[in-house]
């Protein structure tokens, strides 16, 4: 706990210092006081209930109507009604929920924001993927555990605060109300207090001792649920592929396999939560009736009013409550934990991510005008080595072709150019104002209207209708001109052939000076491909083309042949 709390304070403490701190605080603060006076009218609903019951004893109807409906002077002072302290209880509750409803909002706003811009800075998220592939479902951990972070801090935390609170109150009410016992020829004062304490820290010891368990099977329990709901989304995202190869035989036994985890650890967590809760609701129903025995020999002796007694009870109750705040919330502190652990573990990994962005090919802009590749290494992740020593230099304008066998590192020469691949070492120098475009075999299609597809990563509003209506009729995409603002599941609408012809239309409307193709018209039949490469040189005489193929008839559109093999790059026409 001790690690959690310290990890925990590492996560929030940028909130709590930083450009937001002002309204935090104030937030906060406001909170906080609301606390205060809710605890206050607590206690003095502690004497409301024993001038209440007093009266009721008395058999007094005037004491009875004065403590419900407006004032009555007692020997605890003046004590207000009932429906006046419960309005203003309600009124006080309600603000204290919304504000603190609007602390979480803010607080998670504001973290959110904070982990977003970590794992897309320096694609991070690139590299988290291929650095740290322990760290599952970056998704969830931004969206589901930031969440579960801020609420449960500011429920936990004001929890223990307002028990804290309740506790200095309210110990002194019981110490006044319980008196001295003897036991043995010594005299205990206010021994209530006492014995809400050693009945507080047993429960504790023995709620730890059940419930331990819990915050490892909470951990894996959110971690198989992200692992199914990925699974799930998958499927969906690939649903013809899955269709047409027939696999549903092979996606339902994966599926059930990843929901058969979550149901064994969901059974190991329900075990556990059983015991926990046996001991708990136990634990809490002997604390309904325990006081009123321990108070009751003053009681039966006379010694104490029916009021006395229900306000020890009830003071008791408080005392005991705040000291067992451990026990109530353990199950709640466990899941608490484990997302603690859980976003730690994440922002590692985003650490370790920023610091291999300086590692890796070096990518620069160079006063030449070629790009130029000086002693280039490429590995993969497990250390295997694709290229060493690789020089190579291409001219403006050129068109040159890539080839080599598969898995041989031709998409990986690509990265590097790129500047996003962190195992390797050398150079790459761009000329100083080049505007490189890089388009893979599968293209990235956005979520929302075909007009962000076709101008992505630009603005939509820096190309107008007619411009995009016309670079879609050039791809062969025609039939799609009326449906520029419809917003559709574009990656599942369009086939692989219409989404590379989506993604060669970009290169049209972007016109980059350096044109990277990693097979982004292997999806197209041989007389399309040639059309949009002829396109491409056409509409983009300036720029260089470099392409990785494996159609012989590509050559054709392309000066120059590259080969990588034998861990080289060799010149072959």
């Amino acid at each position: 706990m001790r690690r959690a709390l310290r990890d925990a304070w590492v996560l929030a403490a940028p909130y709590w210092r930083g450009d937001q701190r002002g309204r935090a605080w104030l937030l906060l603060l406001s909170v906080v006081g609301l606390n205060l006076a809710l605890v206050g009218m607590t206690v003095v609903l502690s004497y409301w209930n024993r001038e209440f019951f007093n009266a009721l004893q008395a058999r007094d109807a005037e004491a009875f109507r004065d403590l419900l409906f407006s004032w009555r002077q007692t020997d605890s002072g003046l004590m207000p009604g009932f429906v006046l302290v419960a309005a203003l209880y309600i009124f006080v509750a309600v603000y204290q929920l919304y504000l603190r409803q609007a602390l979480q909002i803010g607080w998670r706003e504001w973290v959110t924001e904070r982990q977003l811009a970590a794992w897309l800075a320096e694609r991070a998220y690139y590299r988290v993927a291929l650095t740290n592939p322990g760290t599952d479902n970056p998704d969830q951990r931004i969206a589901e555990d930031v969440r579960l972070f801020v609420d449960d801090t500011l429920t936990l935390g004001l929890g223990l605060m307002r028990s804290t609170l309740t506790l200095v109150s309210f110990v002194f009410v019981l110490w006044a109300l319980s008196g001295p016992l003897e036991v043995w020829g010594v005299s205990i004062p206010g021994y209530m207090v006492w014995v809400a304490l050693i009945y507080a820290v047993l429960g504790t010891w023995l709620a730890h001792l059940i419930g331990r368990r819990l915050t490892r099977l909470n951990f894996n329990q959110q971690k198989v649920e992200a692992d199914f709901r990925y699974a799930l989304m998958r499927l969906r995202e690939n649903a013809e592929g899955v269709a047409l190869s027939g696999g549903e035989a092979g996606e339902s036994a994966g599926l059930r396999r990843r929901f058969g985890a979550l149901v064994q650890n969901w059974w190991s967590l329900m075990v556990a939560t059983k015991r926990l809760t046996f001991f708990t609701s136990g634990y809490g129903q002997a604390a309904v009736v325990f006081p009123i025995i321990v108070a009751s020999p003053g009681y039966f002796a006379g010694r104490t009013q029916l009021g006395e007694l229900t306000q020890t009870a009830g003071a008791f109750g408080q005392v005991q409550e705040a000291l067992s705040w451990f026990v109530d919330n353990y199950a709640r502190l466990t899941e608490w934990r484990a997302t603690v652990a859980r976003l730690t573990s994440f922002g590692d990994a985003l650490d370790e991510a920023a610091r291999l962005a300086d590692r890796g090919v070096r990518v620069a802009r160079g006063e030449g005008a070629a790009l130029e590749l000086r002693d280039v290494r490429l590995a993969l992740p497990d250390g295997r080595v694709l290229l060493e020593g690789g020089s190579l230099s291409i001219a403006p304008g050129e068109r040159v072709l890539v080839t080599g066998a598969s898995g041989g590192g031709k998409s990986t020469l690509f990265r590097a150019m790129a500047g996003i691949w962190p195992f390797g070492s050398g150079s790459v120098a761009l000329p100083r104002d080049a505007r490189p475009l890089f388009l893979p075999q599968r293209p990235y299609l956005p979520l929302g209207t075909l007009r962000d597809v076709l101008c992505y990563p630009a603005a939509t509003d820096s190309v107008d209708d007619a411009t995009l209506r016309g670079v879609l009729h050039d791809v062969g995409l025609a039939a799609l001109e009326p449906r520029l603002d419809e917003e559709d599941s574009w990656a599942q609408r369009l086939s692989g052939g219409e989404q590379q012809r989506v993604a060669i239309a970009r290169a049209l409307l972007q016109r980059p000076d350096w044109l990277f193709l990693d097979e982004a018209t292997a999806s197209l039949d041989p007389e399309a491909e040639a059309r949009l490469m002829s396109l491409l040189i056409e509409r983009l005489p300036q720029a260089a083309i470099i392409s990785i193929a494996h159609r012989p008839a590509l050559a054709a559109f392309h000066g120059r042949r590259v080969a990588l093999s034998d861990r080289a790059l060799h010149d072959t026409a």
